[in-house]
């Protein structure tokens, strides 16, 4: 099972990366691109299976509750707003408020940061 685990944290890895690059590569001209919606997803079912995983008992990681919980409701709020502003640069041409596409890409990088330094 240690395997797939390490599978899973590149997955979680590579789903950051979708969110960040995204971001970063729309930066100047700020929009959602379809790689940030499968990079949000990515990060929400990857994170869910990593805690199953330690939780069950089949790795042995310990779990800090609090931070889970909290890097859960920043990625829930993430994937929301990349959900509607998808949808709403799909009508736009691509335009979305700047606000929207800055604050994914700035809780993407809070949430690594969490993760990174939350001990």
């Amino acid at each position: 099972m240690d395997i797939v685990y390490k599978i899973l944290i590149l997955l979680h890895l590579v789903g950051m990366a979708m969110l960040v690059g995204g971001w970063l590569a729309t930066i100047r001209a700020p929009r959602v691109l379809p790689g940030m919606w499968h990079g949000a997803l990515t990060q929400l079912v990857t994170g869910l299976l990593l805690v199953g995983l330690a939780e069950s008992g089949a790795v042995d990681r310990d779990i800090d509750n609090a931070k889970i919980g909290v890097k859960l409701v920043v990625a829930l709020v993430i994937t929301v707003l990349v959900f509607l502003n998808r949808r709403r640069s799909r009508s736009t041409d691509g335009a979305v408020a700047p606000g929207a596409a800055h604050t994914v890409g700035g809780l993407a990088l809070l949430n690594t940061a969490i993760a990174a330094l939350w001990s």
